[in-house]
């Protein structure tokens, strides 16, 4: 019995409204999951998540591997209990930070053997390991683990990697103890070459899924050139699984990925940007630290009804920013989170209404986009 069910419900065009059914929960997708790295979503709490109507979040399998570790973590009743989260969890494979480590691993055919960011001791991850540490975590989503490719690369390079990602794939569905609790998600590859991409979807959807990731994107190639690979890998997975974009993005990444048929994103930007001082808001961004602020009566953002929106005025959020208190992240990522929640509902209700709807969504959405090699503006 298979641990994930998707059900489409409505498209347009590419873009798909449906329900994946996993052991934790129904998602309503398209839907965005909140990057809780260390087994927590930085600054906010398990009933902030519920608040902010999250409705499943992501968890590194690397980063929880090395510590506390996952028969730590099985000992503790699991994931979901040890994290006080009653939700859906879905863990990456390892793949991409064991790739970010750079000159801190090697790749052969049985695994990477890398060096711990944390006490420097070697460690080797297989297919089999990936798969034994998340169904000790208890997971609802385990990733396969593959090759992540770095950009630019080489046709030759990505064909070989690529192939290696089918092997260490099939290791993975080989190695599983729990498809009734833990559904398995493969990851496409191909790098930038569009006959690869088609190649390998065409060639892993064959193997019968529970779900397929669109990955090795988000790794430094221009954003055309991401969403092409992003609508080439969706529309080679089968309509009846899901379909899932690993890592992006900002909130126009989001409507651009569900027009190209994807239905799971999920990102650290919300959080991250929260750090930094950004927001999200019905007006564009807005950068609370900037000093037009400071006399700001008025809410972050007055068509949100999250509790930073509906209790602070901006002008209490700027200075809790200025004087470093720990409160202003959590609020902004509160927010944000809100945020990002109340645009997928959007995009959900759109694909139900039709094509305009969808048009004047993805026309709103240039007020979030990023101005070049910059940091976040205000757009107000």
């Amino acid at each position: 019995m298979s641990a994930a069910r998707y059900t489409l419900l409505a498209q347009t065009d590419a873009a798909r409204r449906g329900t994946l059914t996993l052991p934790h929960g129904t998602v309503q997708t398209p839907a965005f999951m909140p990057v809780g790295t260390q087994g927590t979503v930085k600054a906010l709490t398990p009933v902030d998540l519920q608040d902010a109507r999250v409705q499943m979040v992501l968890a590194n399998t690397y980063h929880l591997w090395v510590r506390p570790g996952h028969e730590r973590i099985r000992a503790l009743g699991g994931l979901h209990r040890m994290m006080a989260w009653d939700g859906p969890i879905l863990t990456d494979s390892g793949g991409y930070q064991v790739f970010s480590l750079k000159e801190f691993r090697k790749i052969s055919e049985e695994g990477v053997r890398f060096r711990s960011h944390l006490d420097g001791q070697w460690r080797n991850l297989t297919p089999e390991v990936a798969v034994e540490v998340q169904e000790a975590f208890g997971v609802d989503v385990a990733m396969a683990f593959d090759e992540c490719i770095e950009w630019p690369a080489e046709r030759e390079h990505v064909a070989t990697s690529t192939a290696r990602t089918t092997r260490w794939l099939k290791r993975c569905i080989a190695a599983r103890r729990a498809p009734e609790a833990t559904a398995l998600f493969g990851i496409v590859q191909g790098g930038m070459y569009e006959d690869l991409r088609i190649a390998h979807a065409q060639e892993i959807s064959e193997l019968d899924l529970d779900g397929y990731a669109v990955g090795g994107l988000s790794v430094g190639e221009p954003r055309e050139e991401l969403f092409a690979m992003a609508r080439v890998g969706a529309a080679h997975l089968p309509a009846h699984k899901i379909r899932y974009l690993m890592g992006v993005g900002y909130p126009i990444d989001l409507v651009d990925g569900v027009l190209a048929g994807i239905d799971l994103f999920d990102c650290v930007i919300p959080t991250r940007s929260a750090r930094f001082g950004v927001a999200f808001t019905s007006r564009g961004k807005v950068t609370i630290k900037h000093a037009r602020y400071r006399d700001d009566p008025g809410p972050l953002d007055p068509e949100c009804s999250c509790y930073a929106c509906a209790r602070f005025s901006r002008a209490y959020l700027r200075h809790c920013f200025t004087a470093n208190e720990i409160l202003a992240p959590r609020l902004l990522s509160l927010h944000n989170i809100t945020f990002y929640q109340s645009l997928m509902a959007r995009l959900r209700a759109a694909i139900d209404e039709g094509p305009e709807a969808l048009a004047r969504l993805r026309g709103e959405a240039g007020r979030w986009s990023l101005p070049e090699g910059g940091e976040p503006e205000p757009a107000e």
